[in-house]
């Protein structure tokens, strides 16, 4: 039976390189093209290798590792992070469960490169008795936009996270793009219970029909700014916030933030 790999990156051209190289070595290969349908993909199938780029829309690379490390052990399942930014991201690929790690580079460098790499990871089972392995394919150096902009993404980061409110991001399809520390805390569940769950199944049962009531309104009114109201989770009772995601002059889905109450 022919090994399966997942190769999930924003980028066409990258996609269909990949797929071509992995389908001459003999592999089945799924694609996806943001982290969200990664994720997608991962719940409907087992693979043995998974390819994932960090920097993507909606459910970035990083989550997207981390949620497939969280269902799928280290010998079921290889992790290959890639990259033109890795080289700044190294501190968070070690701690999401990536098992190795490849720069992009010129596509000639890559198919030599990644062929002898893929030969000793299916000959040998790993590449080095270190556990996480940075390859950089040619030369390449990130340029100083590039850094300023992954410096720009950790601070926003830093925020969602440390804010004292918990958020959760909801796609157009109702389906949770990202949510903070404080989210999973109140909910008490972790991070890759949550991604890709449709919001209503994030609640009780009892508190969903509010919680669609406040989607519908902000949606369908523009003016209204929010929709708020109480919502029972296990023995606490949160305030729910609902606003939309707004991209420039798109809809781009639902902002849910919450905070525990006493009433």
């Amino acid at each position: 039976m022919a090994k399966k790999a997942l190769v999930v990156d924003n980028d066409f051209f990258f996609v269909e390189f990949l797929t071509e190289l992995l389908e001459n070595r003999g592999y089945e290969v799924i694609k996806a093209y943001d982290g969200k349908e990664g994720i997608s993909k991962l719940e409907d199938t087992a693979f043995d290798i998974l390819f994932a780029d960090l920097i993507m829309p909606k459910i970035d690379g990083l989550q997207l590792i981390k949620f497939a490390r969280s269902k799928f052990p280290a010998d079921q399942l290889a992790i290959i992070a890639v990259s033109g930014t890795l080289i700044e991201q190294m501190d968070d690929i070690k701690n999401i469960g990536a098992d190795y790690c490849v720069v992009k580079g010129p596509l000639e460098e890559m198919t030599e490169y990644i062929n002898g790499f893929l030969k000793n990871l299916e000959d040998y089972g790993t590449i080095e008795s270190e556990r996480e392995q940075l390859v950089e394919s040619g030369n390449l150096y990130p340029r100083q936009a590039t850094a300023e902009l992954v410096e720009k993404m950790k601070f926003q980061s830093a925020v969602f996270e440390s804010i004292g409110i918990g958020i959760l991001v909801v796609d157009r399809d109702a389906r949770v793009m990202s949510a903070n520390a404080m989210a999973l805390e109140l909910l008490n569940k972790p991070l890759e219970d949550v991604l890709n769950l449709r919001i209503t199944d994030v609640f009780p049962q009892e508190g969903r029909g509010r919680l669609v009531k406040a989607l519908k309104e902000v949606a369908k009114n523009l003016d209204l700014k929010r929709r708020s109201f109480h919502l029972k989770s296990g023995s606490e009772t949160l305030k729910l916030v609902v606003s939309m995601l707004r991209m420039g002059n798109d809809l781009d889905g639902w902002i849910l933030t919450m905070e525990e109450i006493n009433l």
